[in-house]
């Protein structure tokens, strides 16, 4: 399967809340990944991120990161930035320990600034961070994700920019946030075709080997993103958008943030894969 479904962080079901036991639930449920959620903080040792890893190995499990929530490439205080960056590399090197293959990040604020002047900031602060990585030869995918709030840097044109100026740098995809962003639009079939294609012109093979997205149920008002919600609750064409990546032949990864968890991490997998049967009989 090209496609790896799984869950934001330790499924609801997992009958001890650690990061191994949510593992071994994901392979039980059926799935193949698992995004480990460091949103409030980095907490994790080396010695249990080298466990971790080992966890994954034995029960064949893809795991990514989300990094925390407090990063802000375009604050107007130096610190802050400088903070942003650590989270960042702190992240990427507890991933790399455990065998994660990418990190995902809110990248910033536009605060009172231009599109432009917020992009050159955030490429030049990310470049860096980048750069020490690649000196720790740390190949970890640095992905910051497409935003749901008007307020928030990010979305597809912004962080597609991000990527193709930086190696090493790839986009993590949410499309519920840009559902939400763009106040229910990019909800058919064709909508989300243009938005793997522009990913796939703009980045050629190095993405459509390596996507990654974020989706779940949302709420959304004319600001944008409100909260998320379970996929059968919301408005969101689920099935329009499996059969989109689908048709583009991705290998990549498909996370679930839906409050449900592992039940939408299961419905999308479940949905890809009659998809991906009734294209094989055409």
């Amino acid at each position: 399967m090209p496609i790896y479904f799984g869950t934001a962080g330790v499924p609801l079901s997992t009958k001890q809340r650690s990061t191994e036991a949510g593992i071994a639930r994901i392979r039980e449920l059926g799935l193949k990944a698992m995004e480990v959620e460091f949103v409030h903080g980095v907490r994790m040792k080396e010695e249990k991120a080298l466990q971790v890893s080992e966890v994954a190995l034995k029960e064949n499990v893809l795991l990514t990161c989300h990094a925390p929530y407090y990063i802000n490439l375009n604050s107007q205080e130096e610190e802050k930035v400088e903070a942003s960056k650590l989270r960042i590399l702190h992240t990427a090197r507890i991933a790399h320990l455990m065998g994660a293959s990418s990190i995902v990040f809110h990248p910033a604020f536009y605060g009172k600034q231009k599109s432009t002047t917020v992009l050159a900031k955030v490429i030049k602060e990310l470049s860096e961070v980048r750069e020490i990585l690649d000196q720790e030869d740390n190949k970890v995918i640095l992905r910051p994700e497409t935003t749901g709030k008007l307020s928030q840097f990010g979305d597809l044109q912004e962080t597609l920019k991000i990527a193709k100026e930086i190696p090493g740098v790839l986009p993590c995809i949410d499309v519920s946030h840009l559902h939400a962003r763009f106040n229910g639009l990019i909800n058919s079939y064709d909508e989300f075709c243009e938005i793997l294609e522009q990913a796939a012109e703009c980045l050629g093979d190095y993405w459509v080997k390596n996507a990654h997205f974020h989706i779940s149920g949302i709420e959304y008002t004319g600001k944008g993103e409100k909260k998320h919600l379970v996929l059968e609750e919301s408005d969101l064409k689920y099935e329009e958008l499996m059969k989109a990546v689908q048709s583009f032949g991705l290998n990549g990864t498909i996370i679930c943030e839906s409050p449900n968890l592992e039940e939408d991490a299961l419905l999308l997998q479940k949905t890809y894969l009659e998809v991906e049967s009734k294209a094989a009989k055409q």
